[in-house]
């Protein structure tokens, strides 16, 4: 996406109040990676919103982010809670498995991401995870959990029905043409949304 369109539709949405900006941008040059994060972050500073780096612990560190979110290939979560100390946030992505989840959240994991629940774009070869897992691990788990793979208006009110905390949406805004308009058409109850972007 061209930077100009990145930072009109993350400001959109960080107007409406989203509850978190995730950076996730695969394949930039380093660079033009590190310019974008320190724009969103100046962005995400004006609204008061926390600015997580998708699987780039370095990153996140070079600029300031409050917070990191790691795969399972994206290094030690217990490495990376050392490196960033208490105070930023630490998120991990456990796919469907309860068992990687509990081994996050004894390395010091602030949040669990499960998914991807639904087809997705974004991770269309992730493992499916099915919708009891998110009631499975919100009874097991102290952290709040994160609803990440194909979330949309359409569906966000099922994961809530289950009990996630956040969720987690790339193409259902930014893919949009009006991300105010699409983000109006979410079944948001009462949990935050983290953008990844």
């Amino acid at each position: 996406m061209p930077g100009d369109q990145l930072f009109s539709k993350a400001e959109i949405v960080l107007k409406a109040g989203i509850g978190c900006l995730q950076y996730r941008e695969k394949n930039a040059a380093p660079d033009q990676k590190k310019q974008r994060a320190q724009q969103l972050l100046t962005l995400c500073r004006q609204y008061n919103t926390p600015l997580i780096i998708n699987d780039d612990l370095e990153l996140a560190l070079e600029i300031d982010a409050d917070g990191v979110h790691l795969g399972q290939s994206d290094g030690s979560l217990t490495d990376a809670r050392h490196k960033l100390g208490e105070d930023k946030i630490l998120g991990a992505t456990c796919h469907a498995s309860l068992d990687l989840a509990e081994q996050a959240q004894r390395a010091g994991a602030d949040y669990l991401a499960f998914g991807r629940f639904f087809p997705s774009t974004t991770k269309p070869n992730a493992p499916a995870a099915p919708l009891e897992l998110i009631a499975q691990a919100k009874a097991r788990f102290q952290r709040p959990i994160v609803v990440i793979g194909g979330i949309d208006s359409d569906n966000s009110g099922q994961v809530f029905d289950q009990g996630a905390d956040m969720i987690a949406v790339v193409n259902s805004l930014f893919g949009t043409h009006d991300p105010s308009e699409a983000l109006n058409r979410f079944c948001l109850p009462r949990a935050p949304l983290q953008i990844n972007v």
